[in-house]
């Protein structure tokens, strides 16, 4: 990871000082650099060490970096990673345009990479992030949103990135169509477990182990997979608590919704579909040939379900 860490600030280098200031701001914020990191040990896995792939891990680091800078103007966010969100120290307007910088740099690194390829998944992840982006927009303080539009959601503006990370290491290695699909799928899973958890994570974590403040999901009137199983399990009184809340974007009554949640079992059904998820990320995995990379994938994919921050 240095070397993607060194890619990155050298591709940071712009004339204008309030852009490098918000995006180091963000990008040293110390993230989990799991889409990099995705990519790097798809690639250890299937043998390969295309001399790009720290750029195009790089890549996705920009990308990932540039929705988060215009997700948390939509979301009206005050804090992400331990501290204040960068529209919240920088304002939105520039927010929203360091974003725009960071999406048009990582296009301007994959055009140095010269593979149509990675140009059409690229392009294509990003274009279905800001669809699912959109589509959550739309759904926002409706609580008759179902779970399997949950999952469209979520695996168009989470999970399509990691599908992407996971797929560029076989295009970038010649692999075949059966390796780049299990390298896909590896990916995809990994990316829907992981918003899965994190969104039960906003009722049951804390705001010091998160680094975001708890109830978030509810005000912003997102419908979550802990939301749905609980309002599918639920009393009628309890169900009409969380419609309110949800509708209206009211956190008032959130220690009573989280005490619903947990006593309908919705946290442990939402964390059956991440592991579902996560023991479908493992199969692929499995296929893959048997090394230390392949290894540290299966560990990722089992350990994604005890995370807590």
């Amino acid at each position: 990871m240095r070397e993607v860490d060194r890619v990155i600030s050298e591709r940071l280098t712009t004339e204008v000082p309030l852009v490098r200031e918000v995006a180091q701001y963000i990008i040293s914020a110390g993230g989990k650099r799991l889409r990099p990191a995705l990519l790097l040990l798809m690639s250890g896995a299937i043998g390969s060490q295309h001399p790009m792939r720290h750029t195009l891990a790089a890549v996705v680091e920009f990308i990932h970096t540039a929705t988060l800078l215009h997700d948390d103007v939509v979301d009206e966010s005050t804090m992400r990673r331990g501290r204040e969100t960068a529209n919240e120290r920088f304002g939105n307007a520039a927010s929203v345009l360091v974003g725009d910088f960071l999406y048009s740099r990582a296009f301007q690194m994959m055009v140095d990479v010269g593979d149509m390829r990675v140009m059409q998944v690229l392009s294509d992840a990003t274009n279905v992030i800001a669809e699912g982006e959109v589509l959550q927009l739309v759904n926002m303080h409706d609580a008759s949103i179902d779970e399997s539009t949950y999952l469209r959601v979520i695996r168009s503006k989470t999970a399509k990135l990691f599908e992407a990370s996971a797929r560029l290491a076989p295009i970038l290695s010649g692999s075949d169509e059966h390796t780049e699909a299990l390298c896909a799928q590896y990916g995809q899973a990994l990316g829907t477990a992981f918003q899965v958890i994190d969104d039960v994570l906003d009722y049951e974590g804390s705001p010091d182990d998160l680094g975001k403040n708890l109830g978030d999901d509810l005000r912003e009137g997102k419908v979550t997979l802990p939301i749905i199983c609980a309002l599918r399990s639920g009393s009628e009184s309890q169900k009409s608590l969380i419609r309110q809340a949800i509708e209206q974007g009211d956190v008032a009554h959130l220690d009573a919704i989280r005490d619903i949640i947990l006593q309908t079992g919705a946290l442990e059904a939402a964390r059956s579909s991440a592991h579902a998820e996560a023991s479908r990320a493992i199969d692929a995995a499995r296929q893959l040939p048997i090394n230390a990379h392949s290894e540290a994938l299966l560990q990722l994919a089992a350990g994604l379900l005890e995370r807590r921050s």
